[in-house]
């Protein structure tokens, strides 16, 4: 019981925290926001690829997401430090590959979520966000109800019935929202599309979890582990919803 009262309590104080931010619907206080969200989950990326000693990619991780505000497509920077991080391995001969890792993941992925908001607007932001929530809770309460057949080893409590019901009351809630946005053969596609990448979105990161030998990548959010845990599924489904609304649209 007092494991269910942390996770409720930070489960409200994260809900009333997007709240906020929403209502405002600001661009530096969304940067911001998201700011914070994603040098925790750097730092705990880090940890997860067995590399917290290399504190000077904390500091251009940092950097990156300072020249994002004023940045006019922040996705693109990714590309800008593959470039810098190949030519310096070109020069130097260093042969550091791990030092790419979290800038692929979390930080490309964290590019997009901000780019999202960018180009779309809070509405598109509130879109993800109700998509791949009823995702999760939806392959919960399905698969604690009905679920029989696993889904993957890398995740072993997921079963298809939970995955194939979130999947399916995330795309319905989803689509009906996103009416504000789209019209509706683009809204269903894209959310359904959104909800089964935050669905891999969740493994990758049970996957990294498995490989450094750890429950959760932090301790940050009681009840909840770390920022990484809560943010998973909208790693894969911010790129997934920016590169749809773009091609679609």
């Amino acid at each position: 019981m007092q494991e269910l009262r942390k996770r409720v309590l930070t489960a409200i104080g994260l809900i009333g925290i997007v709240a906020i931010v929403g209502w405002i619907d600001n661009y530096y206080l969304t940067w911001a926001v998201l700011g914070v969200v994603f040098l925790l989950g750097f730092y705990e990326a880090l940890g997860l690829y067995g590399m917290k000693e290399r504190n000077s990619l904390y500091f251009w991780a940092f950097l990156l997401w300072v020249v994002a505000l004023f940045y006019p497509n922040p996705d693109d920077l990714f590309f800008v430090v593959a470039i810098i991080f190949a030519s310096s391995l070109a020069y130097s001969q260093r042969y550091n590959f791990k030092d790419i890792l979290p800038f692929f993941y979390p930080t490309s992925s964290f590019l997009f979520f901000l780019a999202l908001y960018h180009d779309f607007g809070m509405e598109a932001l509130i879109w993800l966000i109700i998509v791949v929530a009823l995702t999760d809770i939806g392959a919960y309460f399905v698969g604690k109800a009905i679920g029989k057949h696993p889904f993957c080893p890398t995740s072993p409590k997921k079963t298809w019935e939970g995955v194939v019901g979130g999947v399916l009351i995330s795309t319905l809630v989803g689509s009906y929202y996103a009416l504000i946005l789209v019209d509706l053969p683009y809204a269903i596609t894209i959310s359904l599309f959104v909800s089964i990448a935050s669905i891999f979105g969740d493994l990758f990161e049970s996957y990294l979890k498995r490989r450094a030998g750890v429950k959760d990548s932090g301790h940050i959010l009681p009840g909840h582990g770390g920022v990484l845990d809560r943010v998973d599924g909208y790693l894969f489904a911010a790129p997934a919803m920016v590169i749809l609304l773009r091609g679609l649209l």
